[in-house]
């Protein structure tokens, strides 16, 4: 729906919200991110405590190594380190349209894990996929066969449990009605989809822009829960994600996957690993709710719930098909969760849906992790990622950090 936006999307740095929207509302949690440091020229792990942010670079050289410890919140909950500055001013310098680059900012909280997402792990979000698929990217035809699809179907998804055989019979239900797909496969049964959402270091973190591709006509967020995942297969910890989407390109073919999800700045993390302990574990993860937003210069406004409890496949089960005997991940991997959220409000036409314009502002958020803002840009015009990891590593040794 169209309302007037609650707040202006102003140039300045109001966009991106305050610290209080950004940091979990437990006081207790501990939460490691990375900066750009500019007195080393490079990135830096830190930790966030108590509004502050704490440089622990000179313990630990990545994010990936905290995440490999045996115990990662309770060694960085007892680690002290140089000060470099407020979370507030580091969060709005860092969305500052002309960033004071001799102080700090925010970068995406991880660094050599894989960056790795879930696809189609909500039965609501299977048919929105199917549907795609059967439209070859046309919206006014999706709006049709989604009509004549659900009607269809007349069952309720919600607790609808992937492998199962309740499962099984509705995947017949749809091949008999004509309604065969390759998502009803990861969508319902045994196997999942999980694929490469982007290299390693290419994802963007909060408070900047996230890309689509300008040829895309049809395209949208998918906020999600992202894990975080030792080599090992254990979860250590958790933050929130954007696995922007261009609907068009996947809708014409499953095959182009690749390019509708891996693009310039279209991975967006952040803003910080909340790492799991006595106060939270996987069984919170398991149910939370994570709120989306999206506010345009338009005066388009839309609001949308993503429930943990509504996943056809339980997140550790997501991790045991990534990490395992059948495949290894020595730096571990972020695994993006996926989402119940295909938005098909209308926006410009009766029928045709959600599309991203270029300058909306997407918050995702959830208490537990915090929020995650960026505003939308065309990928051909975000900031090129050419820090790589040979960067990584020449920067790490001229700081004599390995």
């Amino acid at each position: 729906m169209t309302v007037p936006r609650p707040r202006g999307l102003a140039a300045d740095t109001d966009w991106a919200g305050t610290a209080a929207e950004a940091l979990p509302d437990d006081a207790d949690s501990v939460l490691i991110g990375r900066i750009w440091d500019p007195s080393g020229d490079g990135p830096s792990p830190v930790a966030v405590r108590d509004g502050e942010v704490i440089d622990i670079s000179h313990r630990f050289a990545t994010v990936r190594d905290i995440c490999e410890l045996p115990d990662p919140a309770a060694t960085v909950a007892g680690l002290d380190g140089p000060r470099l500055g407020d979370f507030t001013e580091i969060l709005a310098n860092t969305a500052a349209a002309t960033r004071d680059r001799s102080r700090p900012w925010l970068l995406a909280p991880v660094d050599l894990q894989a960056l790795k997402a879930a696809g189609v792990t909500f039965p609501i979000s299977m048919i929105e996929r199917v549907i795609e698929e059967r439209a070859r990217g046309d919206l006014a035809l999706a709006a049709e066969i989604r009509h004549r699809m659900l009607a269809d179907i007349g069952v309720d998804l919600h607790n609808l449990e992937a492998g199962s055989p309740e499962a099984d019979r509705l995947k017949s239900l749809l091949v008999a009605e004509g309604m065969w797909s390759q998502y009803l496969e990861v969508g319902i049964g045994p196997d999942a989809e999980i694929f490469t959402k982007g290299q390693i270091l290419s994802a963007v973190g909060t408070a900047v822009p996230v890309g689509v591709l300008a040829a895309s006509t049809w395209n949208n967020p998918e906020p999600e829960v992202t894990l975080i995942v030792q080599s090992s297969g254990r979860v250590v910890g958790a933050t929130l994600g954007n696995d922007v989407n261009l609907r068009d390109i996947e809708g014409r073919s499953a095959l182009l996957l690749p390019l509708a999800k891996d693009n310039n700045a279209s991975c967006a993390l952040g803003p910080l690993i909340r790492l799991f302990d006595d106060r939270f574990d996987m069984d919170r993860v398991r149910q939370l709710e994570v709120r989306l937003e999206v506010n345009g210069v338009d005066g388009f406004h839309l609001e949308a719930v993503s429930e943990m409890t509504q996943m056809s496949r339980d997140p550790e089960e997501l991790v045991r098909q990534l990490v395992g005997p059948h495949h290894h991940y020595p730096d571990g991997a972020a695994l993006m969760l996926g989402t119940m959220f295909a938005p098909i409000q209308d926006r410009d036409r009766p029928g045709e849906g959600f599309t991203h314009k270029v300058d909306d502002v997407v918050r995702i958020s959830c208490p537990a992790l915090g929020t995650l803002v960026n505003r939308v840009r065309h990928a051909e015009e975000c900031e090129p990622w050419h820090f790589g990891v040979r960067d990584l590593m020449g920067n790490l040794v001229r700081r004599g950090l390995l």
